[in-house]
């Protein structure tokens, strides 16, 4: 029997998060400061240095916390004149959502299973439970 053929489409392949991309975008959603960082940079381009005034902490490790952002591709940085911009990236932050997004929806299909069984008489066995004090079998019947 001849194998069915699969063809992709690009553009929705490439929407799927890799292993490793979900990896560093869980690793660099794991820090507060950088949620903070990336919550910033959602609603105005910052430079780097300006983002490290607001913490208590050097500007070598902000700019640690923006290296990691940047790996996971949740910010893009750039350069003007001296200082480096940053800013979040949408298009990532969408992909990082749609996977939770996914991960909901396959959570909340096995609840509403799990629901479905236990609302059923008899627990899901398609017997009436001996426990059941509107089962209509008797014992020894």
């Amino acid at each position: 029997m001849p194998r069915p053929v699969v063809t992709y489409n690009q553009m929705v392949v490439r929407k799927e998060l890799s292993d490793d991309e979900i990896d560093r975008v869980f690793h660099a959603l794991a820090a507060a400061t950088r949620r903070d960082i990336l919550r910033r940079t959602i609603e105005d381009e910052h430079s780097v240095s300006a983002l490290a005034r607001d913490y208590d902490m050097s500007f070598a490790a902000v700019q640690k916390h923006v290296a990691v952002l940047e790996a996971a591709g949740l910010i893009i940085k750039r350069a003007e004149g001296r200082e480096r911009l940053v800013r979040a990236d949408p298009a990532m932050i969408a992909r990082a959502r749609a996977l939770l997004a996914r991960y909901e929806e396959l959570w909340r299909s096995r609840i509403d299973r799990l629901d479905a069984l236990l609302a059923e008489p008899s627990g899901g066995t398609g017997r009436p439970s001996p426990h059941d004090p509107d089962s209509t079998e008797t014992e020894g019947a």
